[in-house]
C-alpha cells in the first residue's frame, strides 16, 4: 500500500476517496532509558533510547492506518499527517497517524 504525506500521487489518478483513516502507537519508556537519556541530555549528543521507542511507534501507528485503509478497499493512504505527544509526566510516548483512503490508478 501506497502511504504519501502529499495530497496526490504524481501520476495516478484518484478514483475513489472513502475518508480518513487513523492509528496510535502509545509506548512507555521505562526507568533506565529515562536515566539515560537524562544524563545524555546532560552531556549532549542523541538519546538512542528514545529515538528507538519513537520509530517503533510510528511504525505502528502507520501499520495500523494501513490496515483501516486496506480494510476499505482502498490501496494508498494520501495526506498523511504524523503526530508526536507525550503523555502523563513525559514517560509515555504517543504517536498518531491520519490521512484518506484512496483508491488509485
Amino acid at each position: 500500500m501506497l502511504v504519501v504525506t502529499t495530497p496526490n500521487v504524481e501520476g495516478k489518478e484518484i478514483k475513489k476517496y472513502y475518508g480518513l483513516v487513523s492509528g496510535e502507537a502509545i509506548l512507555g519508556a521505562n526507568i533506565f532509558k529515562d536515566i539515560f537519556a537524562g544524563i545524555r541530555d546532560i552531556v549532549g549528543g542523541r538519546s538512542a533510547a528514545y529515538e528507538k521507542e519513537l520509530r517503533k511507534a510510528k511504525e505502528i501507528a502507520v501499520s495500523e492506518m494501513m490496515i483501516q485503509a486496506k480494510s476499505l478497499g482502498a490501496n494508498a493512504v494520501v495526506g498523511v499527517d504524523l503526530d508526536y505527544e507525550t503523555i502523563g509526566k513525559g514517560n509515555m510516548l504517543m504517536v498518531s497517524a491520519s490521512g484518506t483512503a484512496v483508491t488509485i490508478e
